[in-house]
């Protein structure tokens, strides 16, 4: 391989995008929507809701690959099986998700290249490598895809006329405890690991005790749940992975049960929201849930559920929390039987809940309630 290295760098980028695109790029906009039959402003709107960045009018940027994808959705959109509203929510779902999950694949190409610089020095020898490494990936991948659909497939024909949309779910959040001092005093290699740990420790966790990963935001995970022990358990074990890793920093959870509201594989609710919030007043190392899964869970032998006094914070004026531990676990903290004993002093405990469909919160303060001062 001759010319500069610019050359060289340039010649290898499209022999492999010619690999990645299954073809040349060779038709402008007009051009690929003719040849898939679709019209521009519907081709557009698939195209934006993937990601992919707006180009002009005169620009050749695709292939065959581009009309036969434009050709299949305007099919299935004809034969009444999506409609263009859900085409175009799929397309953003697909876009997302696929995205972040190329830019992991491109980082593990460039860690290969750079440990085998031959590769790139020759497009060719890079190109073929390209495409026998690609037909595995997607092989991989559809393995994966197929495994969840069955799995998904399986709840859904378990129940029929269950609203798959909104169903009663437990809904868990797990954060890092001062992970943004962390990041201040740790190298990026540091912070590397430390997210890389997190990540796998919680995909083990969530999926050996039948839960579903939503999400990872960084120094959180956002999972749920079907049984209320399950939830549960998986909390726990969350805490008691992270406590045993020394490379870990501990972590605090919230739990809440309740009705879901689930689109396009991320979810939505009260419930989420009250979930987050038990999160973020959580002490290090402890699991905090909400007055439902209290409920859920108050005839289980395998878990202790401690009440504490009820607490305000953001969207929630009176949340009352409860302490999860796990049955013959050590004996509470002082605070922790200071907020039992109080909680039971203002008749918190669960012989003491409101009637059933009676509100367990109170979702806005009495702005013309002065605090009182203190009696003797």
């Amino acid at each position: 391989m001759t010319g500069s290295p610019a050359e060289s760098s340039r010649a290898a980028q499209q022999r492999v995008e010619a690999v990645l695109l299954g073809g040349a790029r060779k038709y402008t906009r007009d051009q690929v929507c003719a040849k898939a039959g679709v019209p521009i402003e519907r081709a557009t709107a698939l195209w934006r809701a993937l990601g992919f960045a707006t180009v002009g009018d005169d620009a050749v940027v695709f292939t065959d690959s581009d009309a036969e994808a434009l050709r299949m959705t305007d099919e299935l959109m004809r034969a009444g099986i999506m409609e263009p509203e859900l085409a175009t929510a799929s397309a953003r779902m697909l876009g997302q998700h696929l995205s972040r999950l190329a830019e992991w694949q491109v980082h593990v190409l460039r860690d290969v290249l750079a440990a085998n610089p031959e590769l790139f020095a020759d497009e060719r020898q890079l190109g073929r490598f390209v495409e026998r490494l690609v037909p595995d990936l997607e092989r991989m991948q559809n393995y994966a895809w197929r495994r969840h659909l069955a799995a998904f497939a399986g709840r859904a024909l378990a129940a029929p006329g269950e609203d798959l949309e909104s169903r009663s779910e437990v809904v868990g959040f797990a954060d890092m405890v001062g992970f943004t001092s962390l990041t201040r005093r740790s190298t990026e290699d540091e912070l590397v690991t430390v997210v890389d740990r997190f990540d796998m420790m919680t995909a083990e966790v969530v999926a050996e005790n039948h839960g579903r990963i939503v999400k990872m935001l960084g120094d959180e995970v956002l999972f749920v749940a079907d049984s209320p022990r399950d939830g549960a358990r998986i909390a726990l074990l969350l805490l008691d992975r992270a406590r045993a890793d020394t490379e870990l920093p501990d972590l605090r959870a919230g739990l809440a049960y309740g009705r879901v509201l689930s689109r396009f594989g991320d979810i939505y609710g009260s419930v989420v929201n009250i979930a987050s919030r038990l999160t973020s007043v959580a002490r290090p190392g402890t699991v905090l849930i909400d007055r439902e899964l209290a409920i859920m869970l108050a005839d289980s032998d395998e878990f202790v559920i401690r009440h504490r006094r009820p607490v305000s914070v953001r969207g929630y004026h009176r949340l009352r929390p409860s302490v999860l531990r796990r049955a013959g676990a050590e004996a509470p903290s002082l605070v922790d039987s200071v907020h039992q004993r109080a909680a039971e002093l203002l008749g918190l405990g669960q012989e003491n809940q409101e009637p059933e469909g009676m509100p367990s919160i109170a979702l806005t303060p009495d702005p013309g309630r002065r605090r009182r001062g203190r009696r003797g």
